[in-house]
């Protein structure tokens, strides 16, 4: 099975840069993509720090072959990969990425990128699962850290005990992980949801055809026990 993990940076690039805006007449759009040499080698060396407690495997996604940012994404990348001589380091560009997830997402163990590409790609990542109820996430920052599901909240299912709880306990199990080197109480979460999908313990999102859709809590529950 496919396991990988996309460290996306948070607080640069298009959604962030300035000027940003639109014109007075509105017939004319325009965003700023930003990034710093300090920006890109903090959030490439934390995914070399991560690909060092995984697979030793990173790759560098970047579209550094029309976009100047992009080139100073591999450029820093290429510095910084001598520091890691025990990393296999691969360079691919976003839309070969987006292709492998769905044709080879085993072949990927962690991935950098910058915040545009990282919101598409994760997103896309979901499709290999099967929901986006599924995936965990983390904003790891220097001395604070969010853990939460992929999706972000789902108001419209307030109350009808429907939504998929797994994303939300999986991240719980990152924040066990990441935050408090909980690694032994991590996995026992991880393997009491993979019991639950074993089981069939699943709501209507993952549920095989023909197979009980179990609701929010009577999947929650089952976990816990």
């Amino acid at each position: 099975g496919a396991d990988f993990m996309c460290i996306r940076e948070l607080t640069g690039g298009l959604y962030f840069g300035r000027p940003q805006g639109r014109s007075e007449d509105g017939n004319t759009a325009y965003d700023t993509c930003v990034y710093t040499r300090n920006e890109v080698t903090r959030i490439v060396t934390l995914a070399y720090e991560y690909a060092m407690k995984r697979r030793k495997k990173l790759t560098v996604i970047d579209k550094a072959n029309v976009l100047a940012t992009s080139r100073l994404w591999r450029e820093v990348a290429k510095e910084i990969a001598p520091e890691y001589p025990e990393v296999e380091t691969e360079y691919m560009f976003v839309d070969n990425a987006a292709m492998r997830i769905i044709q080879l997402p085993a072949s990927f163990d962690v991935m950098v990128t910058e915040n545009m590409f990282g919101d598409i790609l994760t997103d896309e990542g979901s499709v290999v699962t099967g929901s986006m109820g599924l995936l965990p996430s983390a904003s790891i920052g220097i001395h604070t850290s969010v853990f939460e599901p992929i999706h972000g909240s789902w108001p419209q299912a307030t109350g009808k005990n429907i939504a998929n709880p797994l994303a939300t306990i999986l991240s719980a199990a990152m924040m066990f992980e990441y935050s408090f080197g909980m690694e032994r109480e991590a996995n026992l979460i991880r393997k009491a949801v993979d019991a639950s999908i074993s089981a069939n313990i699943r709501t209507q999102d993952i549920q095989l055809e023909g197979e009980k859709a179990y609701g929010t809590s009577e999947v929650g529950e089952w976990i816990v026990k």
